[in-house]
């Protein structure tokens, strides 16, 4: 695989959990997509005035050892299939002993810059992906969340699912000039971090007890498993509402679903699946929730939705 990315996990990259927040790890994955695609023979692909690019339309993250302030990381990553307009990535995080951090599995789309439509990868392209193909290891596999699981159809994610289900709404906004890439649509990163940012309004009291029945525990959160669909790209001042629905537990994890909606066409931006743990912050394990605890999430947020 070749090396993408070298770097560190800065303070001010780490969220109140005192661990790299997640919408960062996207951004470095996006950062080592933008070296990959150099090496692959398209070196404006994210320059303003590119006519095509790559963007990413199915994701599935792992997060398999905590990022803290000041640990050395590198990234490196292969190709794992092509297509004829389409491509799945792998990338990993590793730390400094080489132990696994994350690891990323995105299928891309070559698309042109202004309309956003697929087109076919040129053949010079072709010919430099013939040499990055490889195969993820084993200890980045899948655990909880199936990427290749066949995602909901585009007539049944609409506004108006989790309005009918009273499944709560748990942020809102506009989207920021600063948030968007070259081409004037929202950086991929900030779908992840709006959707992050948002969870303490639904989860915040709920965790608080969870902890608080273990013994008095100092209560967080954290994600192992994500999967995101991105079916639009905001431009800034565009709205978006994330929508939130209880999809289950096993063991000590949880499993919720996002959607992050645009609230004036009614249509989706990205759809998410989430595998996520009670977090004990001073132990760093995580924190098991009882039935009844179970129970009283699955009002908070009622089941319905889906990626």
């Amino acid at each position: 695989m070749k090396t993408l990315w070298r770097g560190i996990c800065n303070q001010w990259d780490c969220d109140e959990m005192g661990h790299m927040n997640v919408r960062v790890y996207v951004e470095k994955q996006a950062e080592g997509l933008a070296v990959f695609a150099h090496a692959l023979g398209m070196p404006h692909a994210f320059a303003k005035n590119a006519p095509s690019t790559v963007i990413p339309v199915d994701q599935h993250i792992r997060f398999v050892r905590e990022v803290l302030p000041g640990r050395p990381l590198s990234m490196k990553g292969c190709l794992v299939e092509v297509g004829e307009c389409d491509a799945v990535v792998y990338q990993e995080l590793r730390h400094g002993d080489g132990q696994l951090a994350a690891s990323f599995l995105t299928r891309i789309m070559h698309v042109d810059t202004s309309a956003r439509e697929p087109f076919a990868w040129g053949k010079s392209v072709r010919a430099a992906m013939a040499d990055d193909m490889g195969a993820p290891p084993d200890e980045a596999a899948p655990r909880s969340i199936d990427p290749d699981a066949p995602g909901l159809p585009p007539e049944d994610i609409h506004v108006g699912v989790p309005r009918g289900l009273n499944i709560p709404c748990i942020g809102m906004g506009a989207v920021p000039q600063q948030h968007l890439d070259v081409h004037g649509r929202m950086q991929p990163y900030w779908i992840i971090g709006r959707v992050s940012d948002s969870v303490p309004n639904l989860l915040h009291e709920w965790r608080r007890k969870v902890a608080e029945a273990a013994g008095g525990l100092r209560m967080g959160g954290a994600v192992l498993e994500y999967r995101i669909r991105y079916h639009a790209w905001p431009e800034a001042g565009d709205l978006f509402e994330v929508y939130t629905s209880f999809g289950g537990a096993h063991g000590k994890t949880h499993n919720l679903f996002h959607w992050v909606m645009d609230p004036v066409t009614g249509a989706p931006w990205a759809t998410t699946q989430v595998t996520a743990i009670t977090l004990d912050l001073d132990a760093r394990k995580a924190i098991p929730a009882s039935p009844v605890a179970l129970k009283e999430l699955e009002k908070l947020a009622p089941k319905g939705l889906g990626i």
